[in-house]
Order: C-alpha cells, then sequence, then structure tokens
C-alpha cells in the first residue's frame, strides 16, 4: 500500500464535499461529522510524521560528518557543519 500526501488531499477534499452535501441531514450528518473529525486527525498525524521525516532528512544532510557528505569547502575539501557532540554518539556510533 503506498499512499501519497496526494492521496490525502484527495480524501480531504472529499471528505468536504460529503459535509457540503445540503441533503444529509440528522444522524447522518452527525456521523459525517464524527467520520470528517477522525480522518482529520488522522491527516494531521501523517503530516506532522511526513515534517519529522524531512526534519531529520536536512538535518543528516546538514550535519553529516566530514567525508561522507558531498559538500566541498571554498579549498575543496569535503566540509560538514560540526555534529552536536551529544548526537554523535548515538547517530556515529562513537
Amino acid at each position: 500500500m503506498k499512499n501519497t500526501l496526494g492521496d490525502l488531499n484527495n480524501h480531504l477534499f472529499a471528505q468536504l464535499e460529503r459535509l457540503g452535501d445540503e441533503d444529509i441531514k440528522g444522524e447522518e450528518l452527525q456521523e459525517e461529522i464524527t467520520r470528517a473529525k477522525a480522518i482529520s486527525d488522522i491527516a494531521t498525524q501523517i503530516i506532522s510524521n511526513g515534517s519529522l521525516v524531512l526534519k531529520a532528512e536536512t538535518f543528516m544532510q546538514e550535519y553529516l560528518p566530514a567525508g561522507l557528505d558531498s559538500k566541498r569547502d571554498k579549498d575543496g575539501s569535503k566540509n560538514s557543519k560540526k555534529f552536536p557532540p551529544m548526537l554523535r554518539a548515538s547517530f556515529l556510533d562513537e
């Protein structure tokens, strides 16, 4: 199963259309509202998870130890920002 953020967007808009249906009333509308809240809660978690993955990737690109990244200093030597000492042991097996 490979869902994308585009799929999530489509689900959210489909739910919005169902909520906007003026023919839905009473208990059926209440069920749709409950379903919409559940979908919204899950969507929030999916987006939060995607944001965390993006931050982790950005962090790794920025702080890879020298020699592992493709960034080069002005003199041509490989370089990266200093990896925070408190994280070195966890990420670099030091």
